[in-house]
């Protein structure tokens, strides 16, 4: 679509609360010790998530050479970098770049909050989350139709939301794609592995029934699904991993971060292996220097929040273009 004068005076209005809101979001943080960080955005490694898509670059050197790069998914590795260095707590607004991406609660570009703190809990995290949004939002809001009070938090864990909602015992059936399709009483698709199948019933029957009255903070996810999280030393079933949903949108994806380097590059190697599947050309080497930095990293949970939703929910916006500036 090309610019216009009218497109830019239709979206001034949610274009000025956004500034609002990022200095009320660094003034959060800043009350609270966090030092915010810049970290690089082409970089040799965006990330390892399975289902994400990198936009691809490269680094002229003055000799004429030339290092392939990436746009970053994610600051995440950076910031863990400087975790284990002991800095922190951090903070950072983040752009970030995901290729084939877009809708009206999607963009390929887009800015992602990230923070990360040491010797806190999932517990503490999703409390320290929670007085975020109190912080920077209105007691009640409303987006896209669906309005939500903050006062009326839920905590649910996926085992339970996949109970509730479908009366499946979701736990049982990991790594088996076909028990999972009997259980659910739906039809197994060709060459569908068991996480494809597990977010193809999260986004058909259980998303809808979150984030709607208030925030839900949807915990334990399962092991598979683990990504940089820590397993549960209770539950190995299970992740200290959490998303935020509220007005009826995903918002935020946080964990308790992986400090051992052997089981994260069993895991990363994993990944690499699907993603190829799905994605063959999205191909870079494994960060070495995160690898480093896990076997360094304190004990530690940090979260990725959506600013551009945030944006939206305080607005009232129904497009995630209409926060954009261009």
């Amino acid at each position: 679509m090309r610019w216009a004068p009218e497109r830019l005076a239709a979206r001034r209005g949610y274009l000025q609360r956004r500034g609002l809101l990022r200095d009320s979001t660094r003034a959060f943080f800043r009350a609270r010790g966090y030092c915010e960080v810049e970290t690089p955005y082409a970089v040799a490694a965006p990330g390892e998530e399975v289902f994400l898509s990198a936009f691809a670059t490269e680094r002229v050197e003055t000799d004429g050479s030339r290092i392939p790069l990436w746009l970053h998914t994610s600051p995440e590795f950076a910031m863990k970098k400087l975790l284990a260095g002991r800095v922190g707590p951090i903070f950072q607004l983040a752009r970030v770049w995901r290729n084939g991406e877009g809708s009206d609660t999607h963009a390929a570009e887009f800015t992602m909050l990230e923070w990360y703190r040491t010797d806190a809990d999932m517990v503490a995290l999703m409390e320290e989350t929670i007085a975020l949004l109190r912080a920077v939002l209105p007691p009640e809001v409303t987006c896209r139709g669906v309005t939500s009070r903050l006062d009326r938090v839920e905590r649910i864990s996926v085992a339970e939301a996949f109970s509730r909602y479908l009366g499946v015992d979701v736990l049982a059936s990991i790594g088996d794609a076909a028990q999972l399709a009997a259980d659910a009483q739906v039809t197994l698709r060709a060459d569908e592995a068991w996480d494809d199948l597990f977010f193809r019933l999260m986004l058909r029957s259980i998303e809808p029934h979150l984030g709607r009255d208030g925030p839900s903070l949807i915990t334990d996810w399962p092991a598979p699904l683990a990504a940089l999280a820590r397993r549960n030393q209770y539950d190995e079933r299970v992740a200290e991993r959490f998303e935020l949903y509220l007005c009826g949108m995903e918002l935020a994806n946080g964990f308790v971060e992986l400090t051992d380097a052997t089981e994260q590059r069993t895991r990363f190697v994993a990944d690499r292996a699907r993603r190829h599947q799905i994605n063959g050309h999205n191909d870079w080497p494994i960060d070495e220097d995160f690898m480093s930095a896990v076997a360094h990293l304190p004990p530690c949970a940090g979260i990725a929040m959506g600013f551009d939703r945030l944006t939206m929910i305080a607005s009232g916006a129904t497009r995630i273009t209409d926060v954009c500036w261009l």
